[in-house]
């Protein structure tokens, strides 16, 4: 569409007149008898326009946007002016024009100096639009978005749109990630324990978006009628998610006492446990586990470059995650110790008491907590060798004996992982709840809703939005990504990557606003 602006008098003659009719509206005597409910549905819809008729006039107050200097295309080949083209921007108050000015040479497309100057996104909606879109969709599903973002905002944004804009919304994740550690610095006053701890979920995907291996085994289920009928009907339907956490936290000493009290009266009653410090959790549906625990260690070495801290990781015991920590570990030179997660422990050491007193809690429970203190001394191997004797001399039957032969073989192939006596000396963690808690918060409450099939990039995208808000990064991600937009769609299209600056058509009304003029605080100003 283009055409010529047309001279506004006073871009703000109808926001004025909208809101003298709000006040008109509450001065009316057919207000006076309203419920404050039905006034406040009434004020916010005749707010949300105000709102829009506001933003709309501030934009014809800058329009065309004539650009002070000539305009040079990133060939640096200068621009010549186009009629002016009108576009629609969908804001969080409704839909608005910006009217701008273009400049162009043959063969190549407009460029608008005042899309820079305002950073609009090449799609019809606004970045205020799409960072509520992320934030609905790290939430909840796409179609309760969708509901929330109409309801609450005067946006109206369909669900395969939604979907889009989440898409679009998490392309910085890793650049984000990337430049901070870039220009991280070690902060001397964080805990003396680095904890790297990893794990995975399983999320229901989309065949085509399965890893290859599931795929196979998938279609030869399909060809079987009665495993489709059965119980299992999603096996070889999910791909693992790769779950990652680093955190620091103070040094926490205690015994297995302390741990496994006598009673629950007389639980640890010392200082207070320190809580984890500068935590942050991700997950990845794309990457490899290696891969992710390679990012993993790059976080943590920007946050301990030096090597000044206790590095820990806490595992559940999965063998090829071990061995690709240790070698991890070693080609960095890194003194890693490696935990396995004590609750993990725990539950084969209950089996195998239920093994020995079935129907007998009060007598299992005792034989379970003298063995698990025997462990967290640090003596498993020797727990081992002690239940597998008793299972022998018990005379018990190779199937009831079978969850003690587990505990002891669990307990002797983990026993280098098990040294929970220098753990506690220490003051090291030997639980791995922040990850149990990730995978939960992250993945499971997220992606494994009822009846959703998701496609790789939509989940990858959901999963990384959900990360930047449980790490407590998104606001600061978000600041991060405008500035990626304004180079992708704006600067990088200059010379110099410079937008040039721009001026309205007419000069703007003088008359003052009778509250004085209001000032834009940005982030850094309100510290």
């Amino acid at each position: 569409m283009s055409a010529l602006p047309c001279p506004v008098v006073d871009p703000f003659a109808a926001a004025d007149q909208a809101y003298a009719t709000i006040t008109e509206f509450l001065r009316s005597e057919e207000t006076q008898q309203v419920k404050h409910s039905e006034l406040e549905r009434q004020l916010e819809g005749m707010g949300r326009e105000l709102m829009r008729k506001l933003l709309q006039a501030h934009l014809d107050m800058r329009q065309p946007g004539k650009a002070v200097e000539a305009v040079r295309d990133e060939a640096g080949t200068t621009l010549t002016p186009t009629p002016v083209h009108a576009r629609s921007l969908e804001s969080i108050f409704g839909e608005v024009e910006v009217a701008r000015a273009g400049y162009r040479a043959a063969g190549t497309p407009s460029l608008h100096p005042l899309d820079g100057a305002l950073n609009l996104p090449p799609e019809k909606y606004s970045l205020e639009v799409r960072r509520r879109v992320a934030i609905e969709a790290a939430k909840s599903s796409f179609d309760e978005g969708v509901k929330t973002l109409e309801g609450y905002t005067g946006a109206h944004v369909p669900k395969r749109q939604f979907e889009e804009l989440v898409i679009r919304a998490a392309q910085d994740f890793e650049a984000f990630y990337a430049h901070r550690q870039a220009g991280a610095r070690a902060d001397p006053l964080a805990a003396s324990i680095l904890v790297l701890t990893v794990d995975g979920k399983g999320v229901v995907m989309r065949p085509e978006d399965l890893r290859e291996p599931t795929q196979r085994a998938a279609a030869a289920r399909a060809k079987t009628f009665t495993a489709r009928l059965g119980s299992g009907r999603r096996l070889h339907a999910k791909r693992m998610a790769a779950v990652a956490a680093i955190y620091t936290v103070e040094p926490y000493v205690r015994t297995p006492e302390e741990i496994l009290p006598d009673s629950p009266a007389l639980r640890e009653t010392g200082s207070a446990r320190p809580r984890p410090e500068h935590k942050r959790v991700w997950a990845s549906l794309a990457q490899s586990p290696e891969a992710v625990m390679q990012e993993m260690f790059d976080e943590a070495a920007h946050r301990d470059p030096k090597g000044q801290k206790r590095w820990v990781a806490l595992v559940d015991g999965n063998l090829p995650q071990i061995d690709h920590l240790q070698q991890m570990a070693e080609e960095r030179n890194i003194p890693l110790i490696i935990v396995v997660d004590f609750i993990h422990v725990a539950q084969y050491v209950w089996k195998a008491a239920g093994a020995f007193f079935p129907n007998q809690e009060l007598e299992a429970d005792r034989w379970a907590r003298g063995r698990l203190l025997e462990i967290l001394r640090g003596k498993a191997s020797l727990v081992a060798a002690g239940v597998r004797r008793s299972a022998t001399l018990r005379e018990m039957a190779a199937a009831e004996r079978k969850p003690v032969d587990d505990c002891a073989d669990y307990l002797l192939n983990y026993s280098p992982y098990l040294q929970y006596d220098k753990a506690l000396a220490e003051g090291v963690p030997i639980a791995t709840g922040v990850i149990e808690g990730a995978c939960r918060h992250l993945v499971q409450d997220r992606m494994n809703l009822t009846g959703a099939r998701w496609s790789l990039t939509g989940a990858e995208a959901v999963l990384r939005l959900r990360a930047l808000r449980s790490s407590n990064d998104f606001d600061a991600y978000w600041e991060f990504h405008e500035q990626q937009e304004y180079e992708r769609h704006h600067a990088s299209h200059y010379a110099d990557h410079r937008v040039p600056e721009t001026v309205p058509s007419v000069a703007s009304s003088s008359r003052p606003s009778p509250r004085g003029r209001l000032k834009i605080v940005r982030k850094e100003e309100k510290s």
